[in-house]
Order: structure tokens, then sequence, then C-alpha cells
């Protein structure tokens, strides 16, 4: 499923790339970064580095990783700085960052799977980091045109989210896709905070 999904990426590397690294996403990139309580961030699913450039702009140690090879050569090439070649699940850091940014990335892992990386991202947070994240809209679970994907409302996902220690939910807000010819498409958005408990 995984698999699929990664290797949907890398079949598919220049078109993704086309349609999201001109992409404007200031508003949320800067809300991220307002939020921050310092300067380490992890990229985490990077795609086509177009965060991972903005962040690094914005004079933030950046930390890049992709599942999918082909993406992560590009994202290396674009933003000047080496991306780690990992699926999500091998994230095996502690209090290592003051921000984890998961922008429409985490959203393939099935919920059993999402979970478990969940609260590795937790135990990579230092005291007082925060997630970006974003999912679809939706209640679906399963294979979209290739490829996986978990949606949530935000009542399934702070259901879904309560038993993750250590973690709550700082804000969240919904957007329309930013792509053209994709605007019907809502996307939800979360800030989350790592608590002391």
């Amino acid at each position: 499923m995984e698999n699929q999904t990664i290797a949907y990426y890398n079949q598919n590397a220049a078109s993704f790339i086309q349609g999201t690294v001109s992409v404007d996403f200031q508003t949320t990139q800067d809300k991220f970064l307002n939020a921050l309580p310092g300067k380490r961030v992890l990229d985490f699913g990077c795609g086509s580095g177009r965060d991972t450039k903005y962040f690094l702009e914005n004079g933030l140690a950046v930390t890049a990783m992709d599942g999918s090879e082909e993406l992560c050569k590009y994202a290396s090439a674009y933003t000047g700085i080496p991306v780690k070649n990992m699926i999500f699940q091998d994230l095996d850091e502690m209090n290592q960052y003051d921000g984890i940014w998961a922008c429409s990335s985490i959203l393939h892992l099935p919920k059993k799977e999402l979970k478990m990386v969940f609260h590795k991202m937790v135990t990579a947070l230092d005291t007082n980091g925060i997630i970006y994240t974003s999912f679809k809209y939706g209640t679906f679970e399963g294979e979209r045109n290739g490829r996986f994907f978990t949606d949530f409302t935000p009542d399934t996902f702070s259901d879904f989210i309560k038993d993750v220690e250590q973690i709550q939910i700082e804000e969240e807000w919904l957007t329309d896709d930013v792509r053209p010819g994709r605007e019907k498409e809502k996307w939800l958005n979360l800030i989350l905070k790592k608590t002391g408990f």
C-alpha cells in the first residue's frame, strides 16, 4: 500500500513538482513560523522542497526527508541541502525539533500506521514543539488515483488524536485547495503542540 504511493511519486515526480513547487503557500508557512518556539524544523515528506526552501530563506535550520527517491533528488537540487530518503515510520529521534512540518504528507498513511507515526513525531519534538499537518477534508480512508489517503474532519481528527499522549490541538482551520483547477477540494489544517505531560 505504502510502496504503491511511493511508486506513484517516483513515477510522477516531474508532474507533481510542476503542480506544487510554485504554489503560494505563504499564509500557512508564516502561521507555522510564527508559532515556532525555535529554529530547528523537520520537513516531514518535503515533496518538491518548496517549503524547505522558504524556511531556509527565513533562517531556520531545516532537516528535510521524503519517501520518494526521485522527489529527494529534485528537492535536494532545488533547496541546496541534502534530503534524506526515508519513510515516516523510520523517524527515530528524541527532542530534536522545535517544529515538524507535515504538509499533505502523512495523509498517505492508514490510521493504524498514522497513530504510531504521531507518537514518533511527538518524541522527536522538543518541549513546546509544534506540528503543522494537513489532510483532505472528509471521512474517506483508502486508495484514490493510485495513492492511499486518510481524510479527516475536525471531529474525526480530535477523536483520533485524543489517545496520542503529550499532544494537543492548538489551532485548526479549513482551506480551499490552492492548485489551479482544484479549488473545490477542501483541506483540514492543524497546528498541534507538544505538552509537558
